[in-house]
């Protein structure tokens, strides 16, 4: 398990990554979730990780905010649950604050 604070790297101060999986489907969902204690590309690399494991997963985007919420947006092809999502983001070290449909 990472540690939410895994290099403190405060000097980057907003950057996006985004990681994608191509699939042929004709429709897509998106999910995204608020995310504390992300900091790095490290971070957004150990979250997007652990979320692309999840089944039906697609692609993950991270609009990284060092210091504060980060935004995740999950594109699957089907509905994820909040606790799936919570669970996945908790096993790569980081908390789910509030969660947008």
């Amino acid at each position: 398990m990472q540690s939410g604070a895994c290099c403190g790297n405060s000097a980057t101060n907003h950057h996006s990554i985004q990681s994608t999986k191509e699939h042929a489907m004709s429709q897509t969902i998106q999910t995204n979730v608020n995310v504390s204690g992300m900091t790095c590309g490290h971070c957004v690399s150990s979250v997007s990780e652990e979320l692309e494991a999840l089944s039906g997963v697609e692609g993950v985007a991270v609009d990284l905010n060092p210091g504060g919420l980060t935004t995740v947006t999950i594109t699957s092809s089907k509905e994820l649950s909040p606790s799936e999502i919570g669970e996945a983001v908790a096993e790569a070290g980081y908390l789910v604050v509030a969660n947008e449909a």
